[in-house]
């Protein structure tokens, strides 16, 4: 997969963006506050996902500004495509998305036409973060693999909100419990199909990313991935995602009911779920350096590429944001040898502390412009 073209203007501090990008590298150079990441997040953003840097859509346009438009052609195994999001303060206007020139009612539409991963220097957080950060990052890289588990998401995340908003109204005596019932079997068949399509993917990812840890390590240090589900078992999930699954999730529901009237949330199902991270046999969170974290959360995108490119016979478009200056020579290597076939766009203040290897176009960029290529 090939970005050919970007074009962007109006996205945070950006402003008539117009480029070719090499099909190899491109290093997106200058000092800080330019515009080297926002330049990144607006392509990404084409891919329908969420920023990877955490900003919010109403973010997007400049302080001083009324409207912003990102868009991209890129090619695929197939044909040439092309996206665009226009957006507008204009409460009457909104967003406007378009894929080939149709538009489109959401940014699910994209999630399986544009593929890219991203590393960050927040990404250590998938080590070191909350639970809530390990699930995104699993759901958002098995999404990739099959879209329709996008849809099973957002239908367990409002079936969770409306759980919890009927606990709460039973609990404040407005509701009946033997409303929760009809709730919780929903919740149980869409959790049951979330928690073994994650171990699914968790076992595919640990294979790879504990090679990678070892191999970036020199062999002197192990990595280890477990989905901790708090409704089934390890070995539930060698058997198949049938009935006595879905009935296994509900039944959990239906044992915590009443504590979950008390305190008015609910307390078990995929919500809840974890991602466990074991450095040499031991917790990555809670004793890994800093440096094992940062090694950990880099093969585990790695991994994510090496997946994604293995299932689809086709590349993701990798953006690397101020990532490769702060790894020795060494870690680059192993990065590069990873990523050498696929387009890659790279931002860094000073160009020189790259791999001589990892040499395309270069965008110079001040002041949310490209000031020569």
């Amino acid at each position: 997969m090939l970005i050919t073209y970007a074009e962007i203007d109006g996205f945070k501090n950006l402003s008539n963006i117009s480029f070719a990008p090499d099909p190899k590298y491109n290093i997106i150079v200058g000092a800080n506050a330019q515009g080297k990441t926002n330049l990144l997040e607006a392509m990404w953003i084409l891919s329908g996902c969420k920023s990877f840097r955490g900003s919010k859509e109403k973010d997007y346009i400049a302080l001083n500004g009324c409207k912003m438009k990102s868009g991209i052609k890129f090619r695929d195994s197939i044909r040439e495509q092309k996206i665009s999001i226009e957006m507008t303060r204009s409460a009457n206007s909104g967003k406007i998305i378009e894929l080939n020139g149709v538009k489109q009612k959401g940014t699910g539409s994209l999630f399986d036409v544009f593929k890219c991963i991203a590393f960050s220097p927040d990404d250590e957080d998938i080590v070191k973060g909350s639970p809530e950060r390990r699930r995104n990052f699993i759901d958002m890289a098995a999404s990739q693999l099959n879209p329709l588990f996008v849809a099973h998401i957002n239908k367990s995340n409002a079936i969770t909100n409306q759980r919890n908003a009927l606990l709460k109204a039973i609990m404040l005596k407005e509701a009946s419990s033997d409303i929760l019932e009809a709730w919780d079997r929903q919740a149980a068949r869409e959790g049951a199909l979330i928690s073994y399509m994650r171990a699914d993917y968790i076992k595919k990812i640990n294979e790879i990313s504990s090679r990678l840890y070892s191999a970036i390590t020199g062999g002197n240090e192990t990595m280890e991935l477990d989905y901790r589900s708090n409704v089934y078992r390890p070995d539930d999930f060698e058997l198949p995602c049938d009935e006595a699954a879905v009935n296994k999730y509900y039944m959990r529901l239906r044992e915590l009911a009443d504590y979950d009237i008390r305190t008015g949330v609910t307390h078990c199902g995929v919500n809840r779920d974890d991602v466990f991270i074991r450095i040499n046999g031991v917790s990555a969170k809670e004793f890994g350096s800093q440096g094992q974290k940062k090694s950990a959360a880099l093969v585990m995108k790695l991994a994510q590429a090496e997946i994604y490119k293995k299932r689809s016979k086709e590349s993701p478009v990798v953006f690397l944001d101020d990532v490769m200056g702060e790894l020795d020579e060494s870690r680059q290597r192993f990065i590069f040898d990873i990523i050498k076939d696929m387009q890659v766009f790279v931002t860094t203040p000073n160009e020189s502390s790259l791999l001589p290897e990892m040499r395309g176009k270069l965008l110079r960029m001040s002041k949310g412009m490209i000031v020569n290529e």
